[in-house]
């Protein structure tokens, strides 16, 4: 009897041993996540917790803990990504906006002089004129792209035909091609294609995309827009035999104020902030939008958007 009661406290004994142990080492873990933990945060490393332990839910906790901190690192690099694309947007958008004040600035200062002839006065009116309206726009065009941005309000959508739209937009374009000797090919299918999408939206999708190749690629001295559909989707194609763009702008070409500094074309600048804008539109409509260059051969831009059946 006594030697069973010695056991019984024996085994007790080692029962208590064995979860004061454990506690210790629990214990021990907790403290080297804490400090590990804080570690990283505060010195913003790319560590992770490493840590081998016998006990299930610390395990699981550290696995919580590291995808957290994955988490955690991407949102720093997006950050890092933002502030930079920021700060770029903000210089050039500030030497955007210089150039044309300066013209202003200028012109005015001019027209002081008592001395003009009138016919120079004029003149330098329509310069005025001309640069005040090419601030206006251009602080349009930003004003545009943050309420894009915020994602505010959706677009009203609507039963739109594309062919008609496509047709509309190439004839407002009408006249500065064919004053620059530009060959133009239009290829639309005899049926209508309609989409859902907001008209003002898609609009301003083609004008911007043929204002681009009308930028960039008219050195080719074609311009081309093509509307055709496959199972699913409509696709409106906008090419030129221009220059192209080097692959490794292509994935800059959407950005905001990205612009290619061997524009050939000085009489007809943009923003910078036309396929931004296009891109946004695009994807508020559930669309997508692709890039495609070989120089001197063929320069695309596709937008594409889901079709609907009649």
């Amino acid at each position: 009897m006594i030697a069973l009661l010695l056991l019984l406290i024996l085994v007790l004994l080692i029962i208590l041993f064995s979860q004061q142990n454990r506690l210790r080492s629990r214990s021990r873990e907790m403290r080297y996540v804490h400090y590990k933990l804080n570690a990283i945060l505060d010195q913003q490393t790319q560590e992770r917790l490493l840590l081998v332990s016998s006990d299930p839910r610390i395990r699981e906790l550290l696995i919580d803990l590291n995808r957290l901190l994955d988490v955690n690192h991407r949102g720093i690099v997006e950050r890092a990504r933002l502030e930079s694309s920021m700060r770029n947007m903000l210089a050039n958008m500030s030497h955007d906006l210089k150039t044309p004040l300066t013209v202003v600035l200028g012109c005015s200062e001019m027209l002081q002089r008592s001395d003009l002839p009138e016919g120079e006065q004029q003149q330098i009116i329509q310069s005025i004129h001309r640069k005040s309206m090419e601030t206006i726009g251009l602080v349009n065009a930003f004003f545009d792209l943050a309420k894009l941005e915020s994602g505010d309000a959706a677009p009203d959508m609507s039963r739109v035909e594309l062919g008609e739209l496509c047709r509309r937009n190439m004839l407002s374009f009408y006249d500065l091609l064919d004053h620059q000797g530009t060959e133009v090919h239009i290829e639309l299918p005899e049926e209508k294609v309609h989409i859902m999408g907001n008209t003002e939206a898609l609009d301003r999708i083609l004008s911007n995309l043929i204002s681009n190749s009308i930028r960039y690629g008219l050195d080719g001295a074609v311009l081309g827009l093509r509307l055709y559909t496959d199972a699913e989707y409509a696709h409106i194609e906008v090419w030129d035999r221009g220059k192209g763009i080097a692959e490794s702008h292509q994935d800059q070409v959407f950005e905001r104020l990205y612009t290619l500094e061997d524009s050939r074309n000085r009489t007809y600048q943009g923003s910078g902030l036309g396929l931004t804008i296009t891109k946004r539109l695009t994807e508020q409509m559930n669309g997508r939008i692709a890039l495609t260059s070989q120089p001197y051969v063929r320069t695309a831009f596709t937008v594409s958007f889901r079709k609907m059946s009649y």
